[in-house]
């Protein structure tokens, strides 16, 4: 016959038991949660998660009224997020922050960035997306025709300090006087007021500029022509199986010629035409 006192220390181990195992179950319950991949979590939550970046067109663009999200990065999004049964959620973010924000897991996945070796010791990138033409927009009367022809002292060469289009100019044209100025505004300034003859943006922004402002001069792609790919960055994964399915879409739609679809209706936001495109641009 089993005493009560018997049922006490059988009770007293049984609770002594299930609290040491706790801790071990809870560490193993963490481990499986932390285990869980950009893809398992996108597939269980059915939820794909994306930065928007405000005034970015035609990249992002953002209703104040409405607050809906267009552009070329979100049209992908939303395409991307239908492929994967999921709903697209847009936190908004800055082009700085957009690494970070990833690395934080506050998103899954940021369309529009340029592959820099710097980006690419946190992140990881897509195959690219389109090949980004640099161009110049060069005040009236200054028509250069090669990179080599910018290349001298006397011409003055705007860009926006720590950009694409910075580290571009000190690689191509070291020889040029550079003005490394804060924005991309500033950058544009330099040349409507004389103190630049031309400023480097990729053909998406220089496009975008002129059509806002005819005025402000002419767009020029130096040869030899140069461009810069364009991916979307995505967490390191152990399993890179998130990376891996985007690559794959990429290439889908690329193959139906979704892509281009994509970046001339995003134009078109801002009114640039197909016409408005010059011939030694591509994307």
């Amino acid at each position: 016959m089993v005493s009560r006192r018997d049922i006490a220390s059988l009770l007293g181990a049984g609770t002594l038991a299930a609290t040491a195992l706790s801790p071990i179950g809870t560490a193993q319950a963490q481990t499986g949660a932390a285990a869980e991949n950009t893809f398992q979590r996108i597939r269980r939550t059915k939820k794909l998660r994306i930065a928007g970046i405000v005034g970015t067109e035609p990249y992002y663009r953002k209703d104040i009224a409405s607050g809906e999200w267009s552009g070329f990065c979100v049209s992908m999004a939303q395409d991307l997020a239908k492929s994967m049964d999921a709903e697209l959620e847009i936190a908004e973010t800055t082009w700085g922050n957009a690494v970070l924000d990833l690395q934080a897991n506050k998103i899954d996945i940021m369309f529009g960035l340029s592959p820099t070796p710097s980006r690419a010791l946190t992140v990881e990138f897509t195959r690219p997306i389109m090949l980004n033409t640099f161009t110049i927009i060069a005040k009236p009367g200054f028509e250069p025709k090669t990179w080599a022809d910018l290349n001298k002292p006397e011409v003055r060469v705007a860009v926006d300090i720590g950009s694409t289009h910075d580290l571009f100019a000190r690689r191509i044209i070291p020889n040029a006087t550079l003005l490394a100025l804060k924005t991309p505004d500033d950058a544009m300034l330099s040349v409507q007021s004389n103190r630049a003859d031309c400023v480097i943006q990729v053909a998406m922004l220089s496009l975008v500029t002129v059509k806002k402002n005819p005025k402000v001069g002419k767009i020029i792609v130096p040869t030899p022509a140069s461009a810069q790919p364009t991916c979307a960055g995505v967490r390191a994964d152990p399993d890179p199986r998130f990376r891996t399915f985007v690559d794959n879409w990429l290439e889908y739609n690329r193959g139906l010629g979704a892509m281009k679809g994509w970046i001339t209706s995003s134009l078109e936001l801002v009114g640039v035409k197909a016409g408005d495109i010059p011939a030694e641009i591509t994307f």
